[in-house]
């Protein structure tokens, strides 16, 4: 008997540790999500001469300038995205990537994505504070989605993310089409001696070196529009040829106090020329103060390094300023120099739905390209309802 009962008693443990087992095995699980923005804006002046001079005028409008569609998946350490986007009728591939979770604190992700480069960068397009982002960021970080392999290191007091990459082009023409792939590396880290909600003191440096992405190959084309999708207006444009590589830097910081926060990051770019034709520099800043004036305090985004997105029913004042310097009169290139001032309220109804409503004041002068007035300014006002699941 006292057999038997040792016999059953090994039998019952080890259909406990079968079923114990059988739970703690990875599971699949997949998510739908999508975003739609709806948009209305009225722009008061910036027409001035603009007809005559043959440049495009802004128009008051209506419009819904990001829907989106995809899903989230896991498998255990593995996870995976795809996001496919509809703008004013084009289709196009947005995340797109797989990852592998080595621990808590480390992942490898590769794919199609925004990498780790800066503070702004890693806010979605939808989730800007300022309703738009800043031109500063849009100029020097003009291809923010790259196809990529990145590293991130997330634990305690510092983050880094470390990613090899080829032009975002590789995702709509083959390599044949493109004749020569460019190709990048960069990195952003991270130093955080604070990091509780409410209580963040941040500071950071962004580094990249891109290899000549034109169409050609033999240079690059830096572009950005006034802040404002409904209309889409350039703002800045400023080409660079026979160029041999550029190199971007920019340190950033981020504190946090209850319920307000401040956050900035500076922008360096120098690009290298061939045939002795002296190098094309470019700088920028953009800075935002954030106070919420209904909700708890602000919290912060591990992964992201940044702040998180407010809790639902918080109501949210955004003051910003952001400047850029695209012009070098020493090495020909004439892009412009750019101001804006913008203050936006945000209101986060719930876990889905988000109004903002924006006021900015955006000039620029120092240009010499076609089709664009060499000074233009224009008043800005403009309103979002925005679902995000």
């Amino acid at each position: 008997m006292k057999t038997l009962h040792i016999l059953l008693s090994a039998l019952l443990l080890g259909s406990s540790m079968t079923v114990m087992a059988q739970d703690e095995a990875p599971k699949f699980t997949i998510k739908p999500t999508g975003r739609i923005l709806m948009d209305a804006a009225a722009y008061i002046g910036g027409n001035d001469d603009a007809e005559a001079a043959g440049d495009t005028k802004f128009v008051n409008g209506v419009g819904i300038p990001d829907v989106r569609l995809g899903a989230k998946a896991s498998y255990g350490k593995w996870k995976a995205k795809i996001d496919i986007g509809f703008s004013y009728g084009k289709v196009g591939l947005k995340d797109t990537y797989f990852e592998y979770d080595f621990n808590s604190s480390n992942f490898l992700r590769g794919g199609y994505f925004v990498p780790q480069w800066g503070l702004n960068s890693e806010t979605s397009s939808s989730m800007k504070p300022s309703y738009e982002e800043p031109t500063a960021n849009e100029f020097f970080n003009a291809n923010p989605r790259l196809l990529a392999l990145m590293w991130q290191y997330d634990k305690g007091q510092f983050l880094a993310g470390t990613s090899i990459f080829a032009e975002a082009a590789a995702m709509t023409e083959n390599a044949v089409q493109m004749g020569k792939q460019a190709w990048g590396a960069q990195t952003r880290l991270v130093w955080r001696p604070r990091h509780a909600d409410g209580d963040v003191v941040q500071t950071g440096i962004s580094l990249n070196y891109t290899s000549p992405n034109s169409d050609d190959h033999d240079g690059f084309a830096y572009t950005a529009n006034f802040p404002s999708r409904v209309s889409k207006i350039k703002e800045l444009s400023a080409t660079v040829e026979e160029a041999r590589g550029s190199f971007k830097l920019s340190p950033e910081l981020l504190f946090i106090k209850n319920r307000i926060a401040l956050e900035s990051q500076y922008y360096y770019m120098n690009i290298a020329r061939k045939n002795g034709l002296p190098s094309y520099h470019a700088h920028g800043v953009y800075g935002m103060f954030r106070a919420l004036l209904i909700g708890d305090k602000y919290c912060y985004n591990h992964a992201d390094g940044g702040v998180a997105t407010p809790k639902k029913g918080s109501l949210e004042f955004v003051a910003g300023y952001s400047y850029v310097d695209a012009s070098d009169h020493k090495a020909g290139v004439i892009g412009g120099i750019a101001n804006d001032v913008n203050f936006t309220f945000n209101y986060y109804i719930n876990n889905w739905m988000i109004a903002r409503l924006r006021y900015s004041y955006t000039n620029v002068h120092d240009r010499q390209v076609e089709n664009m007035l060499p000074k233009r300014h224009v008043n800005t006002l403009e309103a979002r309802l925005q679902i995000i699941f």
